[in-house]
């Protein structure tokens, strides 16, 4: 999986340690790297409908997929 920064992606898993959920939506801020140069995660930013900031969170790269247009934004309250 490709992913760059400034890509929208969607969260593949809960992660309840930073507050957030299956599906939310963010964007890629910054990629984490190993000692070899291979990405291995990101640091994500999630915003409100509003577009304010929610939560800036570091995330493997398992727990995010790119959003796709089959994807459906919806809102919840945080």
């Amino acid at each position: 999986m490709t992913l760059e920064p400034f890509t929208r992606i969607v969260l593949a898993q809960d992660l309840p340690e930073e507050g957030l959920c299956r599906g939310d939506v963010a964007t890629i801020v910054e990629e984490h790297r190993d000692a070899s140069g291979r990405v291995i995660g990101f640091e994500v930013e999630l915003f409100s409908a509003n577009g304010e900031t929610l939560a800036v969170a570091s995330v493997p790269i398992d727990a995010v997929r790119k959003a796709t247009a089959a994807d459906r934004l919806a809102t919840r309250a945080v």
